[in-house]
């Protein structure tokens, strides 16, 4: 491996600033928690996380934190993904690809429409805040 130089560290430290700084749900009032378990890591979980943090940031959204967690109980829909958003019923999808992630970002993120082929949990309708 090459020695790096200066520059290249800066912009490396940069790069994983911004990383834990997506991760910080502290700062962010949207939430994409990815099922990073056994079962969600074979089944694509990886892909799915990167495709979230890549269409985050082609979309400069900072307000939305990317986490990990263990797996969400819905083995047989991995990979599964949680978003918790203010104005919308918390959801769990499953079956979400690279596509589907990024489907979630513009539709669900910024669209505030839900896609429901991929919901597999949400609380039932009589119990959703009304805003």
């Amino acid at each position: 491996m090459a020695k790096m130089t200066l520059d290249d560290l800066r912009k490396l430290r940069e790069s994983k600033r911004r990383d834990l700084d997506m991760r910080d749900p502290d700062t962010k009032n949207i939430q994409i928690i990815v099922g990073m378990g056994t079962s969600g890591i074979a089944a694509g979980a990886k892909q799915t996380l990167d495709a979230f943090i890549d269409e985050l940031q082609q979309h400069d959204l900072r307000n939305v934190s990317v986490r990990q967690t263990g797996s969400l109980g819905l083995d047989h829909a991995e990979p599964t993904v949680e978003v918790k958003m203010g104005g919308m019923p918390h959801v769990i999808y499953g079956k979400v690809t690279g596509e589907i992630a990024r489907r979630i970002i513009r539709e669900h993120i910024l669209g505030k429409t839900l896609v429901d082929e991929h919901i597999y949990d949400r609380p039932a309708a009589d119990i959703v805040e009304k805003q």
